[in-house]
């Protein structure tokens, strides 16, 4: 999976959580929570979205990495991800 694709499965995750950002510019180096009304459930049944679509496990010392965009790209990429 290259860089693009992990872009698009992380904005797809992102936009089910929260369906009104999907036309709004998200700053790829700002913190989510520091962008929009992203709570910690909010925040959690996003990485369970990212571990059930990309069948990964992502441990809970991890999730500070997926707190922005670039970081969540960062860290997926890092992975030995399908395709």
């Amino acid at each position: 999976m290259n860089r693009d694709q992990i872009k698009s499965v992380v904005l797809s995750e992102l936009y089910s959580i929260a369906p009104e950002l999907e036309d709004e510019d998200i700053a790829p180096d700002t913190a989510f929570r520091d962008q929009f009304d992203f709570d910690s459930m909010d925040f959690l049944n996003f990485v369970i979205g990212l571990h059930e679509t990309l069948k990964i496990d992502i441990p809970e010392p991890d999730y500070p990495k997926l707190l922005s965009l670039n970081g969540c790209v960062a860290y997926l990429e890092s992975k030995d991800l399908p395709g």
